[in-house]
Parts: C-alpha cells; structure tokens; sequence
C-alpha cells in the first residue's frame, strides 16, 4: 500500500512564498504603469518618481525571491540595495509633492551609497538580523514620512484621497516595524505579502481619487476663470452697443433728420418720406442696440416701451406685468433683466407662431423673478432652444442666475428666470 506523502513535501514552502511574492510584484508594476501614465499625461512629476519607485521596488521584490530559491548572498545583497533605493525614491517623491523638490546630478550619488550601505550590512557586518532590521528600519521611516506629507496635504488639498493615503502611509510603515518579529516565527513572507497587497490596492486606488480631486479642482478653477470672462465679455459688448447706439442716434441720426428736413423744404416729399423711413430703421436699430429709455428712464418704464413697440411691430397680442422695484437695481442686473425680456420676445417673433404673450418681471425675497410665456407651437423644430436662450443662460451664470425653459400652461413656451441680489448693502 502506497503511502501518501506527508503535506509539506507537496506544497512546497519557497514555491508558495515565490508565488506569493510573485503576485505583490505584478500589482506593484501595474502601480508603476499608472503612475507612468499619469506622469505623461502631465500630472506633475512626482508621479514619474513614483513610478520609479515602485519599478524599484519590484526589483527588490524579485531579489528576494531568488534569494529564497538560490540562498546566494549576491540576491541578498541586491535586495538590500533595492530597499535602499526604493526608500530614496519615495522620500523624493514625498519631498516633491509637499515643497516641490526637484532632482539634480548631485543627487545621483545616492546610488553609490545605497551599493555600498548594501555591501557593509550584508558583506562587512554578515549579520542577517542587523541587515533585516536596517533595511527595516529605512523602509518604515521614508513610508511613514510619505504618510505624514499626504496627511499635511489636506490642508490645501481637501479631499478624501490625502487623507485616505496619509492613513494608508503610515499603517504601511508601521507594518515594515513587525518584519523582525515575525521573521523569528516563520511567518514573514506569507503575511507581509498578504498586508502589502491590501496596501497597495489602497494606494492605488488612493491615487486614482487623488488624481481626479486635483482634476476636479482645477476644472472648478477653469470654471470660475471662463465665468469672470464671461462678465467682462459681456460688459465689454454693453459698452459698445452703448457706443454704437450713441454714434447712430447723435451721429447718423442728425444727418438724416437734417436731410428729410432740406428736402420737406426743397418740396421733394417722396424723397423725405424715404428718408424718414431710414431714420426710423437708424433709431430702431439704435433702440435694440442700446434702449436709452433703459439709462434714462430705468427698468420698468423700458420694459413697457420694449413690449409695447414688439407688439406694434408684430401685430401680436403682448402684456406685460412689473412691479413697481423698490430701489433701484444694480446696472448689471437691470440690463441682464432688459436683455432676457427683450431675446424671449425675439425667439416669439422668430419662432413660436404664436398670437399672444405675456412677460412678467417681480422681486421677491431679494431675487428678481422673470416669466415669458406664449401660446405658440412649444418646444418643437424651430422653437427649440438655440443659441439665444445660450446666451440668456451665460448671462444669468455670471450673476448668478439661473433659466429654466419648459412647456408652457397653454400650449407653448414658459421661460422663467431668477437673478439673486445679495444682501443688501
């Protein structure tokens, strides 16, 4: 009868701890790969570090292997290089993401030294424990010292990620602290490789979050830089209608008024009343550009010239509801009021077919409150939104508005808006 071999001599202890080390190092390299990418995707240069970091690292990681199957000093040696290395690598990479430290030639000498720190500990000393423990030591210092800089960070970069790998950092260097005592039990390997695993899914997925905070940070900054824009850009239009509607109605103006009237003189009426309709396109044009009832009338009074005019000019059936405003609003405000009122009834004129509409401006609890609705054919084909009620939108954003277009109670288009007023002053 054939006896059946005892357990340890059919799963090989060296072959589990090579397999084991063998699966750290590919999630290691597969953590250096995402730091490379992210590196050429100019996330900033410490990931280029990190990810020499961690390539080392999985070097020292093969080192160890074969020195558990060969039992040759030159492996072991080698891992005590790579650990030195290593540890290098991740202060530097601490040391550019906390003061933006940047590499220089003279820095290169820590190579040598590592090779040497390696040939004393293992070569000179000969001790395995002071070796170990040396290296130990090294890793736990530079790993804690990487924690403590990501937990720092989280005073000028809030996010979960600093704080999820500053904690991750530090739990990491202090598992490097146990290697000696559990080295004397046999159970190094297997349950150092089984903590590092788990630590290096954290990290990676720590970066990953880090990485999209910082995206999310400067897309938020990118964001406030194309809103302030937007407010220059759209005070810098309103100075030049202003501009072109005075040059039209003092320039343009006066010189078709003074031809209508040498010609009503010269008897040539056919020619004055042409002349007349032209002066009345000029101040029509000058009006949309620039109401002047707008600067010297207020809001309210060129709201009810605005519709009044759009329902002479379109034979449509227009009222308009505003309350008396209480004080008089910011300039920016009034125009962005005038200019919303003013795009919807175009886009009604344009677009909706419709027989009647209704514009409502009113301020309530310090928000000035716009409704434009018609009776039209609604948010179908050519009343669709476009690029009008774009620009209304961007308008509002820069004042911290906000526009809803919806279907209207009748059949056609609702636009309402709001535009807050802040605190009185």
């Amino acid at each position: 009868m054939t006896e059946t071999p005892p357990l340890d001599t059919v799963l090989d202890r060296t072959f589990v701890e090579c397999s084991v080390l063998g699966f750290q190092s590919v999630l290691t390299l597969l953590l250096a790969l995402a730091c490379l990418v992210l590196w050429r995707r100019q996330q900033g240069a410490v990931f280029l570090t990190w990810s020499a970091a961690w390539t080392v690292y999985v070097v020292r990681l093969a080192c160890m292997s074969a020195f558990l199957v060969r039992r040759d000093m030159v492996w072991l040696f080698l891992h005590q290089t790579t650990s030195a290395l290593s540890a290098l690598l991740l202060l530097a990479a601490a040391l550019q993401f906390s003061r933006g430290f940047r590499p220089r030639p003279v820095h290169a000498l820590a190579i040598p030294l590592a090779v040497a720190w390696g040939w004393v500990t293992i070569y000179g000393i000969g001790d395995m424990m002071v070796a170990g423990v040396s290296a130990t030591l090294l890793l736990s210092a530079v790993t804690i010292w990487t924690g403590i800089v990501f937990w720092r960070a989280r005073t000028w970069v809030d996010t979960a990620a600093t704080r999820v790998l500053g904690v991750v950092f530090i739990l990491w260097g202090v598992h490097h602290l146990d290697y000696p005592l559990l080295r004397g039990f046999g159970a190094a390997v297997l349950y150092g490789v089984f903590v590092d695993v788990l630590v290096l899914f954290a990290i990676g997925l720590g970066m990953l979050f880090f990485v999209l905070a910082g995206q999310r940070h400067r897309l938020e900054a990118r964001s406030a830089e194309l809103e302030q824009l937007t407010r220059v850009l759209l005070r810098v239009q309103e100075d030049e209608r202003r501009r072109i509607a005075r040059d039209l109605h003092d320039e343009a103006g006066q010189v078709l008024t003074a031809a209508k009237i040498a010609l009503e003189l010269d008897g040539r009426t056919d020619a004055a009343r042409l002349v007349g309709r032209a002066l009345d396109q000029v101040r029509d044009v000058s009006n949309l550009l620039r109401p002047s009832a707008l600067d010297d009338l207020g809001l309210a009074p060129a709201l009810r010239t605005l519709v009044e005019d759009f329902a002479a000019r379109t034979r449509l059936a227009a009222a308009l509801d505003v309350d008396e405003l209480r004080g008089p609003l910011p300039h920016d405000v009034e125009v962005a009021v005038y200019r919303v009122v003013q795009e919807a009834l175009t886009n009604v004129a344009r677009h909706a077919g419709a027989s009647t509409v209704r514009a409502s401006v009113r301020t309530h609890d310090r928000v000035v409150e716009i409704q434009v609705e018609d009776d039209g054919r609604g948010l179908t084909g050519a009343a669709a939104p476009g690029t009008g009620w774009l620009g209304m939108r961007e308008r509002l954003a820069a004042l911290g508005g906000q526009l809803v277009v919806e279907a209207g109670a009748a059949g056609g288009v609702h636009l309402a808006a709001r535009i807050p007023l802040g605190e009185p002053a």
